[in-house]
């Protein structure tokens, strides 16, 4: 196929060597590996235990996790009903904010005051940082 303008050559196909699927994979892979690097150095003990994210596409999920024994304290979405209730969304800040705080409710109520913060590989950024501020607002200490 010719150029239409002289000056400007024809753009060839780009191949990186990867199909789509598995740039998308290797995304998912290096997430993961960072969120075993950091798991090897955040641990959740009784009296602080962690607090771990995950962020979907669609949704935000919060659990506070005692490593030690493997059992899960409390946890809140973004498809939570009392997170519903409030009138978040599912997918920006606002409602992010909003299960940091019901979360952050959720573990002082069963007598968690201070976490260790597990941002599951995720960029401190965005809804991840909203979760956090919102626990913080609501009085978890970490």
């Amino acid at each position: 196929m010719a150029s239409v303008c002289a000056a400007r050559p024809v753009k060839q196909d780009c191949d990186w060597g990867l199909r789509m699927g598995e740039l998308k994979l290797d995304k998912v892979a290096a997430r993961h590996r960072r969120h075993l690097r950091t798991r090897q150095k955040v641990v959740g003990t009784p009296e602080r235990p962690r607090l771990c994210v995950f962020r979907s596409l669609k949704h935000i999920y919060a659990q506070v996790v005692d490593d030690t024994t493997g059992r899960v304290l409390v946890s809140a979405s973004s498809l939570s009903a009392d997170v519903r209730k409030s009138g978040a969304t599912g997918k920006n800040v606002a409602s992010a904010r909003t299960v940091g705080g019901a979360v952050a409710e959720k573990a002082r109520a069963v007598g968690v005051e201070k976490v260790v913060f597990d941002r599951g590989g995720y960029l401190y950024h965005g809804r991840v940082k909203a979760l956090a501020e919102g626990a913080r607002e609501k009085g978890l200490k970490f």
